[in-house]
């Protein structure tokens, strides 16, 4: 898979994401340092949410759309709480622009096919899927037919629903599919993670694989990627004063800077297979164990348990030949501290 200028596969590093969704408090010069302040921090790419509280839901306040589902957003309705966080169309064209021209990727999440005809005409380099959406067929053929990678968030989907979402995005013609691990609770307990769940969907369903992460903290990331998540987004805010809906549960700069350190740090960390030695390893080895005269030896006298010894440094023979040696004489005459080889034996 391949975003803008940025190839995803098994082997890269980790795709990073600073989903800004409502942190600008309705301040476009906000929502710019914010994208600034991300590509300081370390993101690869900026996204946002594309939507207006008409396209999401509609003004009503009866049961259906009251929040109560034990949420940090509960007593209010839908359409107010869309109304505060979304990120309005005008300023889209001017934050993608301004993305280019510092030089970070933005792309975002449709919430209808208004929203995906507006980032087509912004040239959006790839599509993010939310987890309440991913059972929306409709929604996914039409992002899907524009030829864009799809990133999915599963967080509100049964593994027959991600199935349902790959097979629409396919019969598309679509195959540029990546599935994050997602729970869908702001913020989301460290014992519901399951982030073992991450290389399962890698191999079930043959796509790249990651983390949608509303924990606290960095964690959930960071052990994500030691178990093979190529993308991982998080939630990002300039300064939790701003407050919004999602304030309570994003990274500020320092944070955020920590996580994306921490997760290069463990890339690094994982490396690759290898069973060699490194330079500054071997060097280290003249402190391994060898076979050493403890105690001086004349010429024709025999080597014993007594005189020679498998001790630190490692100059000497290996302590394998221990037992061959045993027995043998010396052809010279050994001093104490003298490290045995082959040349020393009758």
């Amino acid at each position: 898979m391949r975003i803008g200028n940025f190839e995803i596969n098994d082997s890269s590093k980790t795709f990073i994401i600073a989903e800004m969704s409502g942190n600008h408090g309705h301040d476009i010069e906000i929502a710019k340092r914010t994208i600034k302040a991300a590509k300081d921090a370390g993101a690869d790419a900026i996204k946002l949410q594309t939507y207006t509280p008409d396209t999401i839901t509609i003004d009503c306040d009866n049961e259906y759309f009251q929040i109560k589902q034990g949420t940090i957003w509960d007593g209010s309705t839908m359409y107010d709480l869309y109304k505060q966080a979304y990120t309005p169309w005008e300023w889209h064209k001017e934050l993608f622009d301004f993305a280019k021209e510092i030089d970070i990727l933005i792309f975002s999440s449709p919430f209808d096919n208004t929203a995906v005809d507006l980032l087509e005409e912004l040239d959006t380099p790839a599509y993010k899927i939310a987890s309440a959406e991913i059972m929306d067929t409709e929604l996914i053929k039409y992002v899907a037919s524009k030829g864009k990678p799809i990133i999915f968030s599963t967080g509100m989907a049964y593994i027959e629903e991600i199935k349902q979402a790959i097979d629409v995005s396919k019969g598309e013609g679509n195959h540029e599919i990546a599935l994050l691990k997602c729970v869908s609770a702001y913020p989301t307990p460290m014992n519901q993670c399951n982030l073992k769940t991450i290389p399962n969907l890698r191999d079930t369903f043959g796509v790249i694989a990651g983390l949608s992460d509303h924990t606290l903290g960095t964690t959930a990331p960071i052990v994500a990627v030691t178990l093979g998540a190529k993308i991982v987004e998080k939630h990002f805010i300039l300064d939790k004063n701003i407050g919004g809906p999602d304030a309570s549960f994003s990274l500020d700069f320092n944070e955020f800077s920590e996580m994306v350190k921490a997760i290069r740090d463990a890339e690094d960390a994982i490396g690759q297979v290898s069973y060699d030695l490194t330079e500054k390893t071997k060097r280290t080895r003249e402190h391994s164990r060898s076979l050493f005269v403890v105690k001086d030896i004349k010429m024709g006298e025999e080597f014993t348990k007594e005189n020679i010894k498998s001790i630190r440094p490692g100059y000497g023979l290996a302590p394998k030949h221990y037992v061959e040696i045993i027995g043998k004489k010396a052809n010279k005459e050994l001093k104490k501290g003298t490290p045995l080889d082959w040349s020393m034996f009758e």
